[in-house]
């Protein structure tokens, strides 16, 4: 069975993001070792239309790894948000996938009074559900 476990702080962390940007994808990285989050790395989007997609700002991800390398992980998740749509990947998420050994986290805001947070893997434009565990 395929786990990624993420220290509540972490999630909630990606949650208030997501909630102070109710209107536009939001998106970063996370890196840890063996599947165990560690570290959440914001990363600004940079999409022109940040309202339906989210593209991770090339700068800031080169930055956020170099972080991952000085703290010794290694990427263990990439997350984004969908205001408006539920926590699946959409075609786009599944057509611009290039870590298939992250797990992509997925925020959705289009629930009435709970935030909903899933977990996928991404390989070959195919999305595989995995198992998130909050510790």
């Amino acid at each position: 069975m395929d786990i990624l476990k993420l220290p509540r702080p972490l999630v909630n962390n990606i949650l208030t993001q997501a909630q102070h940007s109710p209107e536009n994808e939001i998106c970063g990285l996370i890196g840890g070792h063996n599947h165990i989050g560690q570290h959440c790395y914001p990363i600004n989007n940079a999409a022109t239309d940040q309202r339906h997609r989210y593209q991770i700002n090339p700068k800031e991800q080169i930055d956020a790894m170099r972080k991952m390398r000085e703290n010794n992980e290694q990427l263990i998740a990439i997350y984004h948000s969908h205001p408006h749509t539920p926590a699946r990947p959409s075609h786009t998420d599944l057509n611009e996938a290039e870590y298939p050994e992250a797990a992509y986290l997925i925020v959705s805001l289009n629930t009435v009074g709970v935030l909903e947070i899933t977990a996928f893997r991404i390989k070959d434009k195919q999305a595989y559900a995995i198992t998130l565990e909050l510790t």
